[in-house]
């Protein structure tokens, strides 16, 4: 087998700056895919797309705020007249909130935050949709929770937001079951030493948890293999 099985392959990964979505950036970079990385941090991305280059790897960085309701069309604008395709889309990106009691969520940080979590990944799938369907063999993977399935106290708000994001997600799924060769998979990375863990988990010892190097190796993997539609995987 090639060790460059996504060559000629266009990627596109949210919340690429760090964490799960620059390590996943990474190892599709590494496996020939020509990546597109977003995040809100130009700097941030420019070190990630550095070392994608100088592992021989390519990528292009497209620094926006998905909250910013024209940036993602503006982006699929950008994708369809350079590449004309998307191959596989990695929706990443997620904001944790304030973890507190569901009668003492603040009804402002409630919109903001389900405006990225689930709006924003709604228009994500709107926009590339077209692009996904002209690849031949589109692939969508999304980063969920486990919260989103098991109610934990205190986290309603979070959890809630992933709970609607699977189900989106789900049933977009369902939507292209035989009727093209679009496949959607949802993975739960569990426990993974990342920014939103440490805020959530302040006390943790990060040695304890995984790395994002294995999650991100993970969902190359996945990418690269026949998975059927509506597959979900949570990574131990």
């Amino acid at each position: 087998m090639t060790d460059k099985p996504f060559a000629d392959r266009i990627a596109l990964v949210t919340g690429a700056s760090r964490g799960i979505g620059a390590a996943t950036a990474l190892a599709l970079g590494a496996r020939g895919a020509h990546v597109v990385l977003t995040a809100r941090t130009a700097a941030a991305l420019e070190e990630v797309e550095e070392r994608i280059h100088d592992a021989g790897g390519s990528a292009t960085i497209a620094p926006l705020d998905l909250i910013d309701g024209d940036s993602v069309a503006r982006l699929a604008q950008a994708v369809t007249e350079r590449w004309g395709k998307l191959d596989m889309l990695v929706l990443n990106a997620a904001t944790l909130g304030q973890l507190s009691a569901v009668p003492a969520i603040d009804m402002k940080e409630m919109a903001r935050l389900l405006t990225l979590n689930v709006s924003a990944q709604a228009a994500l799938i709107a926009s590339f949709d077209d692009l996904l369907k002209k690849s031949g063999r589109g692939r969508v993977v999304g980063l969920t929770s486990s919260v989103g399935r098991r109610p934990r106290p205190y986290w309603g708000l979070y959890g809630a937001s992933k709970a609607a994001f699977d189900t989106l997600l789900s049933s977009y799924s369902e939507e292209h079951r035989g009727l093209d060769k679009v496949r959607v998979a949802i993975v739960d990375p569990g426990a993974t030493r990342t920014k939103m863990r440490e805020r959530a988990y302040p006390g943790e010892d990060p040695n304890s948890v995984k790395l994002p190097e294995v999650i991100g190796d993970r969902i190359a993997a996945l990418l690269a293999e026949d998975f059927q539609t509506s597959y979900f995987e949570r990574v131990e």
